[in-house]
């Protein structure tokens, strides 16, 4: 018995040492993973919606996508379906896809980026209400500022590069020239990544 427990013991301590090797070896990154690719980044202001194909959100069925309404799924109006990324808002970094179409008349005013209600009220230090599927806490705030970063494209039609305003129709055509993506620069001071590229044009 007492074998049985030292040779327990001994299998947790060196699995313990292990994983703390394997944590303090890890490289710090400012913006990225060492295996994710930076496609595109840019700021654009944000909304949120949750449509549960309930039509209290006045919304009439599933997402574009045919995915459920979902944590992380988000609406775009030029970028193709199942384009993946995240967002940073005032330090905090929440992932999102594409699994949606909109904000629609929105987009022609520079909001470029739908949130699902939850991860917007994660970002905001708000409370979703599953009721009104709102977020409460926020002052009846509605838009964010946000930067973005997007890893990879999807496969279908849609504008790979800036988003552009729904009006465009750029949701619709095949794109088979995408952004070149950002340059990665090592960063001596830090030990960190830097990204540069080109700025992306006011909306």
């Amino acid at each position: 018995m007492s074998a049985r427990f030292g040779l327990r013991s001994f299998t947790l301590l060196t699995t313990s040492a292990i994983a703390a090797l394997t944590i303090v070896g890890t490289p710090a990154h400012a913006d990225t993973d060492t295996d994710e690719k930076v496609l595109l980044k840019g700021s654009t202001t944000a909304s949120y919606f949750w449509d549960d194909s309930s039509g209290r959100a006045g919304d009439t069925g599933l997402p574009a996508s045919g995915k459920p309404m979902q944590k992380g799924l988000a609406a775009s109006p030029s970028w193709p379906l199942l384009t993946e990324g995240y967002v940073v808002y005032k330090g905090k970094k929440m992932p999102f896809f594409v699994g949606d179409r909109g904000p629609g008349a929105p987009s022609n005013r520079g909001i470029m980026l739908d949130l699902d209600a939850k991860t917007f009220a994660e970002l905001t230090g708000g409370e979703f209400n599953s009721d009104t599927l709102g977020v409460d806490g926020v002052g009846g705030q509605g838009h964010i500022e946000v930067d973005y970063v997007i890893t990879k494209w999807g496969d279908g039609v849609g504008k790979k590069n800036y988003p552009v305003a729904f009006s465009t129709g750029a949701w619709a055509e095949r794109d088979r020239n995408p952004a070149t993506p950002p340059q990665v620069e090592e960063s001596s001071s830090q030990g960190g990544v830097l990204l540069s590229g080109p700025v992306p044009a006011e909306h």
